[in-house]
């Protein structure tokens, strides 16, 4: 990754300039792609191919940022090959600098094995299974291929649910809010499993009574919400400002202790960017609660 001496310290000048209010910062939502594609190809049901985002290039990134620790999101071009992902852990820059999550067919009778075996090959590393539910209102849902757009009312989905709750690993949901309904009576039931919640559940996608059912979610202990992708909750460019108000409503409605960050970027100039729509976004909120944020219950659920 070239990131050039001049964009870096434009970059590091936020960082500094947060000081002690900021003594830790995890990114808790990466995508890495490899540059050999023949070592590690894209899936045959990839829903997408993307240009190269390698590890060493983002190892320095995050050096330079000082992001302490990251999570991995396993994406879906590589569907349930988790070569990469383990490459990456085998090449991190410190003993558990990464995590990350898997992704396996949640209706499949096999993937509760294929769980087990990832976190017995991975030990500590595997900390939730995404799953990824966009379909609008009136699509049937998918019952092969790409692994994605499964029914969530599916009676197999709740024996996944199941070894998850076994192993103490999360359910990272990449949903729209016509789906949070869904999640909501899925997390109810299984209050040992802790549901993760992507992307303000792509707010912008869905309708105010729907997203009503995610903000319902802060009722329960067991969901957290992600800060990330503020571009898919807002009808207006950078710095993204019709969404304060979501933001706030949805701080309001999960608390400082329930809510990550991710999606920090892996250059220089987007780092700044997310830093500073952050900043602009919890205005609001105590540097203490901001921490939090920012690293600190990152850390208490994925690292303690």
């Amino acid at each position: 990754m070239d990131i050039s001496r001049r964009d870096w310290l434009a970059g590091a000048a936020v960082s500094s300039a947060a000081g002690p209010d900021h003594p830790l910062t995890v990114d808790t939502h990466i995508h890495l792609f490899s540059e050999d594609q023949r070592r590690f190809p894209y899936h045959r049901n990839a829903t997408y191919r993307p240009p190269a985002a390698p590890l060493p290039g983002y190892l320095e990134f995050a050096r330079q940022a000082g992001i302490s620790h990251a999570v991995i999101v396993h994406p879906e071009p590589y569907q349930d090959d988790h070569s990469y992902l383990e490459y990456c852990f085998a090449h991190e820059p410190s003993p558990l600098f990464f995590k990350g999550t898997c992704l396996f067919d949640p209706l499949d009778p096999a993937t509760a094995g294929r769980i087990r075996q990832i976190a017995a090959r991975k030990p500590k590393r595997i900390v939730g299974l995404r799953i990824h539910c966009n379909r609008a209102r009136g699509v049937a849902p998918a019952t092969s291929g790409a692994i994605r757009d499964r029914d969530l009312r599916d009676p197999r989905v709740k024996v996944t649910l199941g070894v998850l709750q076994d192993l103490r690993m999360a359910a990272q949901f990449h949903i729209i809010p016509y789906h949070a309904a869904a999640v909501l009576a899925l997390a109810a039931e299984f209050p040992g499993v802790q549901f993760i919640i992507d992307h303000l559940a792509r707010s912008g996608a869905g309708t105010p009574a729907e997203y009503a059912h995610v903000l319902e979610m802060g009722r329960l202990k067991n969901v957290v919400m992600k800060f990330s992708g503020v571009a898919y909750s807002s009808q207006e460019p950078y710095p993204h400002a019709d969404a304060r108000a979501l933001v706030r409503q949805t701080y309001d409605a999960f608390g400082p202790d329930r809510m990550i960050w991710g999606g920090l970027g892996q250059t220089a100039p987007d780092y700044r960017k997310q830093t500073e729509l952050f900043e602009q976004m919890f205005a609001f909120a105590s540097a203490g609660d901001r921490n939090k944020i920012r690293g600190g219950n990152a850390m208490r659920l994925f690292w303690a």
